[in-house]
């Protein structure tokens, strides 16, 4: 699992598209579970983003057009961000109905 906490400058130009696409790629990898995102009002971002085992998470952190993203991600879109790796030792849910 990777938790992605994010300020986004305030000329994000180009980012929608690059996020369309990163969207579009990481299914291809094999270990990919999903992912959660919600944005404040206010600029803050948080992504989490499952996957499978560590192997699978390393392989899309080395995928080529992520890292070009991540790249223009730190020179152009983000204030800040955090980065958090970490294993889901349980996890349950509940939704209410009517």
């Amino acid at each position: 699992m990777a938790v992605f906490s994010s300020i986004r400058a305030a000329d994000d130009s180009g980012y929608a598209e690059t996020l369309e696409r990163m969207k579009e790629l990481v299914p291809g990898n094999p270990g990919y579970l999903g992912y959660e995102s919600a944005r404040t009002p206010g600029g803050l971002g948080i992504t989490v983003a499952y996957f499978r085992d560590h192997e699978s998470l390393t392989a899309w952190r080395e995928d080529m057009e992520h890292q070009a993203a991540m790249r223009q991600g730190r020179a152009d879109w983000y204030e800040s961000y955090t980065l958090h790796v970490g294993t889901v030792e349980r996890s349950h849910g509940f939704v209410r109905n009517g």
